[in-house]
C-alpha cells in the first residue's frame, strides 16, 4: 500500500513538506483507537531471536529508528507501534535553532538515496525534555546530542554537557554526534585530541549519575583507516560504551543520478543505498581491528532484512534505518525482523 499508494502521493511534495505531512498524519491518526489497534496488529512481530543485550540494556530487537526523523520526541509513543527495538530522537541541542536555509533535503530516486544539510534543526533540549515527561510506551530512548552552530568548538562540551543533564533522566543512552556534515566545523571535533577531551568530560558528567547511561559516538563514513585506529584507541581510553557507524556521507562517488543534477543539489550528507559498503566497511574495520572491544551500532544503506544481516554479521550489535524507510515504508520494519529469526549469531 505504501509503494503503490501513499509513496507516490508523498513524493510529488518536496521532501521536507512530505515529511511534515507524515508527521501530522501519524500524530493525528495513530492516535485514534481504532487505528491504531489496527496499527499495532499489523505491523506486531516479535520473537526471541531478536533480544538482544547490548551495553546493559535489553532491546526486544535488535531494529531501531536513526536520529533525524523525529529529531523533537514527537512521535515517540505513535513509532513505537511500528515495532521498533529502539528510537533514536535528535539531534537535540540545547538551544533551538532553524537550522540550514531551504531547500535542505533532497530525493536521489535513482540511487534511492537522500542528501540533507538539515543543520541540527531543533527546538531545544528543554522542549524535547517536556515531551518526553509524557510519553506513555517503554520503548528504549537515545538522546543524540550536538552542539549549536553559533557555539565556537572550543565551548562545544559545555553544549554537551548542558543536554547530557538535561535528558539524563528522561533516555536510556547517549549518542555524541560529531559527524554532521551540515554544522561549521562540527567535524573538526573528531580529530584525535579535540575528540578525547570532549568525551572523558562527558563520559566523567554521565558516570556522576547514581544510574548508567551508555555513552555512544557516532562518526562518519568518511574517516580513514589511521582515523579509526585513532576512534578504537580513544573509545578503549575513554571507556565509553559504543559507537555508531555510521552518519552520512559527504562524497559523490558511484551515484547513478546525474552529475549536473547532484552538483546543483549542492553540499550535504548523502544517505541510502549507496553507503550500504562503507558503513559495512567501517563496522568490519571498527569490530576487528579491536577484537570486539565495544558495542557497534549499525547504520547505512539498509532496505531489506540481507542488508541488516550483512551489518551484523560484520559484527554490529543493532542496527538503524530511516532513508530505507523512505523508500519501503513502515513495513520494512517488519520484515527486516521476520528476515531475521533464525539467521542471528548473538555478538
Amino acid at each position: 500500500m505504501y509503494k503503490h499508494l501513499i509513496k507516490p502521493i508523498l513524493f510529488t511534495q518536496n521532501p521536507e513538506s512530505a515529511h511534515h505531512i507524515t508527521f501530522s498524519l501519524i500524530k493525528r491518526l495513530f492516535n485514534l483507537p481504532v487505528i491504531r489497534s489496527v496499527i499495532q496488529s499489523a505491523f506486531a512481530y516479535e520473537h526471541q531471536d531478536l533480544e538482544r543485550e547490548v551495553f546493559g540494556l535489553k532491546f526486544k530487537n535488535p531494529i531501531g529508528l536513526a536520529a533525524g526523523f523525529d529529531k523533537d520526541a514527537r512521535l515517540i509513543d505513535e513509532m513505537s507501534l511500528l515495532g521498533f527495538g529502539f528510537i533514536e530522537i535528535g539531534t537535540l541541542t540545547p538551544k533551538a535553532q532553524p537550522g540550514n536555509p531551504r531547500p535542505r533535503l533532497f530525493r536521489l530516486p535513482k540511487d534511492q538515496a537522500l542528501i540533507n544539510r538539515m543543520g541540527f534543526n531543533n527546538g531545544g533540549v528543554a522542549a524535547a525534555v517536556e515531551r518526553l515527561k509524557k510519553r506513555k510506551s517503554g520503548i528504549l530512548v537515545g538522546g543524540n546530542i550536538g552542539k549549536n552552530k553559533d557555539t565556537p568548538n572550543d565551548h562545544a562540551l559545555d553544549d554537551y554537557l548542558y543536554s547530557l543533564h538535561a535528558l539524563h533522566p528522561h533516555v536510556d543512552y547517549f549518542v555524541i554526534n560529531v559527524s554532521s556534515p551540515n554544522t561549521p566545523n562540527l567535524r573538526e571535533l573528531q580529530e584525535k585530541e579535540p575528540l578525547k577531551r570532549l568525551l572523558f568530560a562527558v563520559k566523567s558528567a554521565a558516570d556522576h549519575y547514581p544510574r548508567k547511561r551508555p555513552i555512544l559516538l557516532k562518526i562518519a563514513p568518511d574517516l580513514s583507516d589511521n582515523q579509526l585506529d585513532d576512534i578504537i584507541a580513544i573509545v578503549t581510553e575513554t571507556k565509553i560504551d559504543g559507537v555508531i557507524a555510521t552518519n552520512t556521507t559527504v562524497t559523490r562517488e558511484g551515484l547513478e543520478t546525474s552529475e549536473k543534477l547532484v552538483g546543483k543539489i549542492g553540499a550535504g550528507g548523502l544517505s541510502g543505498k549507496i553507503l550500504k559498503k562503507r558503513s559495512t566497511e567501517v563496522i568490519r574495520y571498527l569490530t576487528s581491528r579491536s577484537g570486539n572491544a565495544f558495542p557497534v551500532i549499525g547504520v547505512g544503506g539498509i532496505f531489506t532484512a540481507e542488508d541488516a544481516l550483512e551489518k551484523l554479521d560484520a559484527g554490529a550489535s543493532l542496527v538503524q534505518v530511516y532513508t530505507g524507510m523512505i523508500y519501503e515504508g513502515p513495513a520494512m520494519v517488519k520484515r527486516l525482523k521476520m528476515g531475521l529469526v533464525g539467521r542471528l549469531v548473538e555478538t
